[in-house]
C-alpha cells in the first residue's frame, strides 16, 4: 500500500480547510482502523484525546495520558495513514513550553493537523473541569506552538468550549485566536445554528465544529456556509469495537448477551470512572 508523505496530507488537509464544502471525521484509534477510513473514502480522520486515552491506557478522560504515549499512538497511526490525521492534544500537555514540545513530537508523528485547547488541565484544586486558561495565557500557548512548527502545512488549531461562555468571551477569544495565526478554530458546546452564525460571522478563519450528533447542527450546506470544513460527531465507531468484543467475549464464556449494554457504559465501567471521580472529590475537591 502506497502512503502518501506526511507534506502531502497535509496540503490535502489545508486546500479542505480552504475549500467550500464541510466534512465529517472517521474516528481512528489504531492502524487498522486508519487503513480503513482511507479505504472508505473519509476524507480526514482524528485520533481523540479520550479515546487515546481509553486505547492507550484503559483510563478516562482526565488528562492522565503523557504526551510521550500519545505521540507513540500517533505515530503508530500516522507510519500507515492515507488520509489526513487530525489529533486532540488537549492543553498541550502543560504550559506554552510543554506546548512547543507537544508540536515539535506530533510534527514528527505525521499529524496534519493538532487543535490546542484553553482548558484548564489537568485538573486543578477546588475549580470547575469547565474553567479556562486567560486569553493572554491561551494566546501565548498558541504562539509558541506556531513558533515551534517546522513544517507550515501541518494545521494549529485553536480550540474553545463557547456553551461555557457568555458569548461576548467566546467572540473575544476566536478573534484573538485568529489574530495570533490560528489556522482554523475548534469549537466545543454550540448550542445551535444561531448561536453558531454569531460566533461565525466574526471570524475568517475556517471552523471545526464539535457536534457530537446534535441535530441543531446536522445540516451540512447550513454549517458550511457558516464556515465550518470539519465536523466531529463523536467516536463511535471506537465505541462499537469496544461493545464487539465485550459481547464476543461473554458469548466465548458461554454468557447470552440479554441485555442493551451501552457502549459508553461499558468503556467509563472499565476504564474505572467512577474511581477517578471518586479521587477527583476526596483529593482536587471536583467533581469530573
Amino acid at each position: 500500500m502506497h502512503n502518501a508523505s506526511h507534506h502531502e496530507l497535509r496540503n490535502a488537509l489545508q486546500a479542505l480547510l480552504a475549500g467550500p464544502f464541510c466534512y465529517h471525521t472517521a474516528s481512528i484509534f489504531d492502524p487498522l482502523s486508519a487503513r480503513m477510513a482511507a479505504d472508505l473514502g473519509f476524507e480526514v480522520g482524528i485520533l481523540g484525546g479520550s479515546v487515546a486515552s481509553l486505547q492507550v491506557l484503559g483510563a478516562p478522560d482526565v488528562a492522565l495520558i503523557t504526551l510521550s504515549e500519545f505521540a507513540e499512538q500517533a505515530t503508530r497511526i500516522g507510519r500507515v495513514a492515507r488520509l489526513p490525521l487530525i489529533v486532540d492534544a488537549d492543553h498541550g500537555y502543560g504550559n506554552a513550553l510543554n506546548t512547543m514540545r507537544t508540536v515539535a513530537e506530533l510534527e514528527r508523528a505525521g499529524v496534519a493537523a493538532l487543535t490546542l485547547e484553553d482548558t484548564v488541565l489537568p485538573a486543578q484544586f477546588g475549580c470547575k473541569a469547565s474553567d479556562l486558561i486567560s486569553l493572554a495565557e491561551g494566546v501565548g500557548k498558541l504562539r509558541a506552538a506556531l513558533r515551534a512548527r517546522q513544517d507550515p502545512a501541518l494545521a494549529i488549531i485553536a480550540r474553545t468550549h463557547a456553551g461555557v461562555q457568555p458569548l461576548a468571551d467566546v467572540i473575544d477569544r476566536v478573534r484573538a485566536y485568529e489574530d495570533a495565526g490560528a489556522d482554523a478554530i475548534c469549537l466545543v458546546g454550540v448550542k445551535d445554528a444561531a448561536h453558531l452564525h454569531a460566533i461565525a460571522e466574526t471570524v475568517c478563519v475556517p471552523l471545526m465544529l464539535v457536534a457530537y450528533g446534535n441535530p441543531a447542527l446536522s445540516d451540512d450546506q447550513l454549517l458550511a456556509e457558516l464556515g465550518v470544513r470539519i465536523v466531529l460527531d463523536g467516536h463511535a465507531p471506537y465505541f462499537a469495537a469496544i461493545k464487539a468484543t465485550y459481547e464476543r467475549l461473554r458469548e466465548q464464556r458461554g454468557l447470552k448477551v440479554q441485555e442493551y449494554y451501552d457502549a459508553t457504559a461499558l468503556a467509563a465501567h472499565y476504564a474505572g470512572a467512577d474511581t477517578y471521580a471518586a479521587w477527583a472529590r476526596d483529593y482536587l475537591k471536583q467533581v469530573l
